[in-house]
């Protein structure tokens, strides 16, 4: 949903309508414990990410996002998954700033130091 052109709210109102179920009955109990003002498109990322992604997974990505080196991978490739991981580690990257120092740091040598200067 974060990569659609849509408002926070068109994204919360339309990833709820997505939820069956169990899914659906665990977000009414959360939306009804909440304060109106809170329920936010962020709000329902982090509190389904808490219920639904375990601390384990979570925990790998992170892990895999430290270690992520571009290799043999073409640099578009590598990009992908520096921004798909990149979401595990906000608090590594949370400027722009150490978002790219840390990509130029898992670069090629060879490319790195053309893009260095």
């Amino acid at each position: 949903m974060d990569d659609l052109d849509f408002t926070k709210e068109e994204k919360l109102k339309g990833v709820v309508s997505l939820l069956r179920d169990e899914a659906y009955q665990w977000w009414l109990t959360v939306r009804d414990g909440t304060v109106a003002d809170r329920i936010t498109w962020d709000f329902f990322k982090s509190v389904f990410q808490s219920k639904y992604i375990g601390l384990s997974y979570v925990d790998a990505q992170h892990r895999a996002f430290l270690n992520l080196f571009q290799g043999n991978k073409s640099v578009a490739k590598y990009e992908a998954e520096f921004l798909r991981l990149s979401f595990y580690a906000r608090g590594i990257v949370a400027t722009d700033h150490e978002r790219c120092v840390q990509f130029e740091d898992g670069l090629r040598g060879e490319l790195r130091v053309l893009i260095a200067p």
